[in-house]
């Protein structure tokens, strides 16, 4: 399957992988997942001496015991063994330990013939359907470029990519900064992006990964901070494909959705906008902006 094409077919194309024939998007049939537990039943598996994590360790990443590809496509990473910790509690080292684990995942699951693009993302919370509170994220490795990423390429201004205006901005790390889009589509959204065209994460230098590892801790407290509280989120990076297709340059990228509205109140996505495909953002960008900003 070419990976800038990944809607090819109304049929089947591998096991359990479907095309939907009305919208022409693609799903997975993982039924073996119906069977992974909510909760672990006994100890954390991710602290040292779980079922995951035998020995001591810093960061480390090993194969999703439940997942969705087949072939070892799907990673989880675990960020730190302190099990009440969270990305927001990282320092600047300990981030950029994470985020060179990150980078050394996608160079080497890129490298495969079965891999076209490399997703890291992170579920915080059970809001979001995260089953272990342990700090983690994953690490999804597709055969197909997925149709958000396709999507990014085929739209994406050559602005995208900098800050619209200063009111927007909520932190700068040296090549890094982050700003809530002026379109977002959740409260208290943000995008994270350098200021140059660095296609992907092992591309990054050392500098700029340590302005990454500043800008996202910082991120992370600030929103822990907006209402006295963990915020649950989702977060997940955008990078280069790792196929053999030449595309125009795309910029590497982060996003992070927060859940909350306000403090308590979650803001849940609906039948309006889903059957729609437009969003209705209860929270201003420029005033989301300058809350975070305030949330120190």
């Amino acid at each position: 399957m070419s990976g800038s094409e990944p809607f090819e077919s109304e049929q089947a194309t591998s096991a359990g992988y479907r095309i939907d024939a009305l919208s022409g998007e693609p799903s997975w049939m993982v039924p073996a997942r119906q069977g992974r537990p909510n909760l672990p039943s006994e100890a954390c598996p991710f602290c040292v001496g779980g079922v995951e994590a035998p020995e001591p360790y810093e960061v480390l990443a090993f194969p999703n015991r439940w997942p969705p590809f087949e072939n070892g496509r799907a990673e989880i990473v675990l960020y730190t063994s302190e099990h009440q910790a969270s990305f927001a509690d990282l320092s600047t080292d300990q981030a950029r330990r994470v985020i060179d684990l990150w980078a050394d995942r996608s160079a080497a699951l890129g490298a495969r013939d079965d891999v076209s693009y490399v997703l890291i993302f992170e579920n915080r919370g059970p809001e979001v359907g995260a089953t272990i509170a342990h700090p983690h994220g994953q690490i999804y490795a597709f055969d197909i470029v997925p149709p958000v990423v396709v999507t990014e390429y085929a739209t994406a201004s050559a602005t995208a990519f900098d800050a619209p205006s200063d009111d927007v901005v909520v932190a700068i790390h040296g090549e890094w900064s982050a700003w809530v889009p002026l379109a977002a589509s959740w409260p208290y959204e943000l995008l994270l992006a350098p200021s140059s065209d660095i296609a992907d994460l092992p591309s990054l230098n050392d500098d700029q990964r340590n302005d990454l590892a500043s800008l996202l801790t910082d991120c992370i407290r600030r929103l822990d901070t907006l209402f006295d509280a963990p915020m649950p989120l989702m977060m997940w990076f955008h990078q280069r494909p790792f196929d053999s297709v030449k595309r125009t340059p795309l910029r590497v990228h982060a996003h992070i959705a927060p859940l909350l509205r306000s403090a308590g109140t979650q803001r849940f996505v609906a039948a309006g906008e889903l059957g729609s495909g437009v969003w209705f953002n209860p929270i201003e960008p420029i005033t989301a902006a300058a809350q975070l900003r305030s949330a120190k």
